[in-house]
């Protein structure tokens, strides 16, 4: 009986042993498989990365877009030591990376593991590295993991998008430039500026493509009643009314003139006088955004709509509108010059000034007349006479048909950023009038100082004149909503003015537009810059009218900022001689390019 106790006891200790023996094994085992050891997922998701849209000019050529990006890896565990060398050889053709690039980030890895050979593999380059991939497995250049019994090889990732814009500065700053962000781990661009900014939703309206499935021991896809699949869809693409071409020419233009007259800045823009549809929008100051430097970053501003200036005589036609539509003037009339001088040799009277309140208003030329009618007015650009006929209007007139024309009010170019102006208060244009006085606001407003601009609002109001009085919102991306044209003075006011300034090119300050056979009106304008609330010895000067042949009818405008005003190119700063040049030089790429014609 004893010797039966001590068996079991024996037997029992046995079965004990082997339980605890039993419990580590599979505790040891569970803990490997669940945290030490890293067993590949039974599953593999493959996603195909959805880009950015494409933006083309309206003749169909890309002037940005999106390409993918790639990452190369390879697993160093698995790289044969015999055939290292093999593979950097063949890595490096394929990838156009040298090969000592690769070599030394190969045996500069502490560890062996997981290395990025690249992060900047573009998509063809990509492909062909695919390709190698599978010439490696077979050529064993990668050992099987005995850990986890995976063939690790060559692996080709998408790692993010790039955008490109392939013909560097062209369009900018209208284009605008991107961010980059790394979101999800992928690298991704949003629009900052421009119209990458305006239509950076549609642009960024994608959807990845995804491709998912258990995988083989090959690490690859098996296709099966499980496997997953969604199309990759891509941002929109946004195509617009400027053609590359025609904007190229402008800006190789601008560009010279910009030497030229020494300028800081030469703007010029064309616009479809009866739809708004822009072909030019062009600048002086450009930038290639894929190498922004710190010293583009003032010319990364559309100028066009985001500064201000006083616009000077250019703003004259559209008081004088007014009052014309209104019927507060007429042809036959004559108004005094406020000349209190004699004739000089050349028979001109000396230029006149007059009171308004305790301001004296002058004019900047001398007249052969001592009394001007409209005509004259208008032509040789009097202050004294525009702001004499202004007067005429009443504060609300004054107000709202100044804000009809667009001044002090968005235009609604698909642009962001876009400033608005500024025009005196109504209760301003009021100062006086009971009294029958002057009102020095209106005054100085009908000449275009005390009030701001932007290039664009002068651009839209002068489409008026050339469109029946009807005026048109300036659009740069293709779409079937345009706003309707608003009629805002008569057919018979804007013939009249149109008729003006096709007079100021024959005979006035717009000489130097005239190209024979073709319908040219236009008014120039001279302005002081404002900086600091003081003006300077800096000057705008501008010219906008329009163009015509039998068949198209274009509004263009031209300014120049700041360009040279002393020394031997003093008179530069007259737009006559800056801002009229280069819409002369614009209208003869337009006919170069048969956006117009001779009329014979």
């Amino acid at each position: 009986m004893h010797k039966k106790n001590k068996k079991n006891k024996k037997i029992f200790w046995i079965l004990l042993a082997i339980a605890i023996f039993l419990s580590l094994l599979i505790g040891k085992v569970s803990y490997t498989m669940s945290v030490q050891r890293k067993v590949p997922s039974l599953v593999r998701v493959n996603q195909n990365l959805a880009v950015r849209g494409n933006i083309f000019s309206s003749d169909n050529f890309k002037i940005a877009r999106s390409i993918k990006l790639f990452k190369a890896s390879i697993n160093t565990k698995s790289l044969d030591p015999d055939k290292k060398e093999l593979f950097i050889k063949l890595f490096s053709i394929y990838s156009h990376i040298p090969e000592q690039k690769i070599r030394e980030k190969i045996n500069s890895q502490k560890q062996k593991g997981y290395l990025v050979l690249s992060n900047k593999i573009d998509q063809r380059a990509a492909k062909d590295l695919k390709e190698l991939a599978v010439k490696l497995r077979s050529l064993s250049v990668f050992q099987r993991d005995d850990t986890n019994n995976i063939l690790y090889g060559l692996d080709i990732h998408e790692r993010g998008e790039q955008r490109q814009y392939p013909y560097k500065d062209t369009l900018t700053p209208v284009i605008g430039f991107m961010r980059t962000n790394n979101n999800s781990g992928k690298q991704r661009v949003n629009g900052i500026k421009g119209l990458e900014k305006q239509f950076n939703k549609e642009l960024n309206d994608m959807t990845n493509g995804i491709l998912k499935g258990e995988r083989d021991i090959r690490n690859y896809i098996i296709f099966n009643k499980n496997s997953q699949i969604t199309q990759r869809e891509d941002g929109q693409d946004i195509h617009l009314t400027i053609p590359l071409r025609l904007q190229k020419n402008i800006e190789l233009m601008l560009d010279r003139y910009k030497e030229k007259l020494g300028a800081y800045e030469i703007i010029a823009s064309v616009m479809d006088s009866k739809t708004g549809k822009i072909l030019s929008l062009a600048s002086s100051n450009r930038y290639d955004p894929t190498k922004l430097k710190q010293s583009d970053i003032p010319h990364t501003n559309v100028n066009a709509i985001e500064y201000n200036f006083e616009p000077g005589s250019v703003i004259k036609p559209i008081a004088l509108a007014l009052a014309i539509d209104l019927n507060k003037v007429n042809d036959t009339e004559l108004f005094f010059a406020y000349n209190k001088g004699k004739k000089n040799s050349k028979g001109e009277y000396p230029r006149g000034k007059f009171k308004v309140g305790k301001w004296r208003i002058g004019d900047d030329h001398n007249f052969k007349k001592n009394y001007l009618n409209l005509e004259d007015i208008f032509i040789y650009s009097s202050n004294i006479g525009t702001a004499t006929i202004a007067n005429r209007l009443s504060a609300e007139e004054f107000y709202y048909g100044y804000r009809d024309f667009g001044l002090s009010l968005p235009t609604g170019i698909d642009l962001p950023y876009e400033k608005r102006g500024i025009i005196h208060k109504l209760y301003q244009y009021r100062a006086g009038e009971k009294k029958g006085n002057l009102n020095i606001f209106k005054t100085t407003d009908s000449y275009g100082q005390g009030i701001t601009t932007t290039f664009i609002q002068v651009m839209k109001a002068y489409s008026t004149f050339n469109n029946d009085g009807k005026i048109v919102t300036p659009y740069i991306v293709s779409r079937d909503n345009v706003p309707p044209p608003k009629q805002i003075i008569s057919k018979k006011t804007a013939d009249k003015i149109k008729y003006l300034l096709h007079r100021t090119v024959e005979k006035g300050t717009g000489s130097k537009a005239q190209i024979e056979g073709l319908t040219i009106g236009g008014k120039t304008g001279t302005a002081n810059i404002v900086e600091d609330g003081k003006y300077q010895r800096k000057y705008m000067s501008s010219f906008f009218g329009y163009v015509n042949d039998k068949n198209n009818s274009y509004t263009i405008g031209v300014t120049v900022n700041d360009p040279i005003s002393k020394g031997k190119y003093w008179y530069y700063y007259y737009a006559s001689h800056s801002a009229v040049p280069v819409f002369k030089e614009v209208t003869k790429i337009l006919l170069k390019l048969n956006y117009l014609k001779i009329n014979k």
